[in-house]
């Protein structure tokens, strides 16, 4: 599970060859013991909770580093190894 990104306590995690379960593109994000995944990339829950406010964060991170977030998916999806984004600051 590697972790693209991290702020604010959230940790954002993009998974290799994962397209079983959620067939779009997306995210997985974790934050106090909540998991939350969020399509990318335009960035609607698809399973899961965080709270509201954290939950903007992700979105506005999201909406910023959409084509960034895009090429990881297309590594990660043939297996190839993903890289860091910046975080929210």
């Amino acid at each position: 599970m590697p972790v693209i990104s991290m702020f604010y306590g959230i940790i954002i995690s993009m998974y290799y060859l994962d397209t079983k379960q959620h067939h779009l593109p997306h995210i997985h994000v974790k934050y106090a013991g909540m998991e939350a995944v969020y399509e990318i990339p335009n960035g609607n829950i698809l399973d899961g909770k965080i709270p509201n406010n954290k939950s903007k964060l992700v979105e506005a991170w999201i909406e910023i580093h959409q084509e960034e977030l895009m090429a990881n998916w297309e590594l990660a999806v043939t297996g190839n190894k993903i890289f860091r984004i910046e975080p929210l600051r």
